[in-house]
């Protein structure tokens, strides 16, 4: 299946994980891609994982400058746009009690001020018809209280997808986010857990989930994909849960 055809896809945090996964099956099926990153090792990993024609930039979602800056890079270097995949995020938890004004600040510029700005520098460059997809998170429906900020954030992300949604459709351009639960990815890396904690956070997270196991990149990779594509159509302000049934109600 050749469903990226003649296509041009952008993704935002796309030199690792789901990013990543999503970029490799998009190139596999036609498409070509343009990738972000802020880590060395990943963005070469990138470079070295995707084809030669793929544009691998470095690109801090934190940074308000940033975006502006992909957005140019982008219209020089590929011109329009047929998607863009806005998957760049930074997950930490902590207790309520110990959130602080920096660790906020981080939270909140990461995964929604740059998305916001990244839609706003990039919304005249996605072609008619195009699409978007946004990560969310299944955290927000979890009443997590060491996740609260970080579910806070995704919800927000959730919400800012819908209003582009509204804003986009008299162009024909859809978007959509996804929503990942449990995924064995470098997600957990960055929540400041040991190896024991990391082990014990995923067993009291599987507890969680009907289908008893991890996700794996791969998994949202297959669902952004249909997002991303044709076969999508029909399909705008919704959210995408790949998260083995956590959920479920």
């Amino acid at each position: 299946m050749a469903r990226f055809d003649g296509k041009r896809i952008l993704i935002t945090g796309g030199t690792s994980g789901i990013g990543l996964a999503t970029a490799l099956r998009i190139v596999e099926e036609g498409g070509e891609v343009a990738v972000t990153g802020t880590t060395q090792e990943h963005l070469d990993h990138a470079g070295r994982s995707l084809p030669p024609a793929s544009l691998v930039l470095r690109n801090d979602a934190s940074d308000p400058e940033a975006a502006e800056e992909l957005a140019g890079k982008i219209k020089d270097q590929m011109g329009e746009i047929d998607g863009a995949f806005l998957n760049a995020g930074y997950g930490k938890f902590w207790p309520v009690e110990e959130t602080e004004p920096e660790a906020f600040d981080k939270m909140m510029n990461v995964n929604v001020r740059g998305p916001a700005l990244h839609m706003a520098g990039l919304k005249a460059l996605i072609k008619d018809g195009g699409a978007v997809l946004v990560t969310s998170s299944v955290a927000p429906y979890l009443g997590q209280g060491e996740g609260a900020v970080y579910g806070a954030s995704k919800a927000a992300c959730y919400a800012m997808a819908r209003g582009w949604a509204r804003d986009l459709a008299p162009r024909g351009i859809r978007v959509n986010s996804v929503a990942p639960g449990p995924i064995e990815t470098n997600f957990f890396a960055g929540m400041g857990l040991s190896e024991e904690e990391k082990e014990g956070f995923k067993e009291q997270i599987l507890q969680m989930v009907p289908l008893g196991k991890m996700g794996t990149d791969e998994n949202v990779a297959a669902v952004a994909c249909f997002l991303l594509s044709d076969e999508a159509a029909y399909v705008t302000g919704s959210e995408y849960m790949v998260d083995g049934g956590m959920t479920m109600r």
